[in-house]
């Protein structure tokens, strides 16, 4: 399902600020170039308003940049690296994982061969497991951090 809603990134809105802010500021040195009679004056006044211009342009060019905070760049690397053994029996599966969080925060459902885990701190995985359709979970522990898994 599509929207029909364009959403922009900062630096596309960056594109439509930046060249207003630039012909207001021209507008002004324009204004003051007509009105200021002495040379010196002029100048000083465009030299002001160029460089208001360039400072302002620049803040605003460092507010809209994108920044992870670094506890999700930890976290993204985390659940990148994350390992669990699935075991295949005669007439099951055993499936063991590191999964964060206390016991009672752990949801696991297993729907036509995707197991479905979701632990903590916006933890969630899927897993698909062949042959697993008509299965159900069968046993469920977590303990210290682990979690184990019978699938039959």
């Amino acid at each position: 399902m599509s929207s029909y809603k364009r959403a922009y990134s900062n630096e596309q809105s960056l594109n439509f600020v930046i060249p207003i802010i630039v012909i207001l500021f021209l507008g002004i040195i324009y204004m003051m170039t007509q009105r200021a009679d002495s040379g010196y004056a002029s100048f000083i006044l465009i030299g002001g308003a160029a460089i208001t211009m360039i400072f302002w342009v620049r803040v605003l060019k460092k507010m809209t940049k994108d920044h992870k905070p670094l506890y999700t760049q930890a976290r993204e690397q985390e659940t990148k690296n994350w390992v669990y053994d699935l075991i295949k029996g005669e007439n099951e599966y055993v499936f063991v994982a590191d999964v964060p969080g206390p016991e009672d925060k752990i949801a696991v459902r297993l729907v036509e061969g995707m197991l479905y885990i979701r632990g903590t701190m916006g933890f969630s995985k899927e897993v698909p497991i062949e042959d697993a359709k008509s299965m159900q979970i069968f046993d469920f522990k977590y303990r210290n951090g682990v979690l184990t898994l019978r699938i039959k």
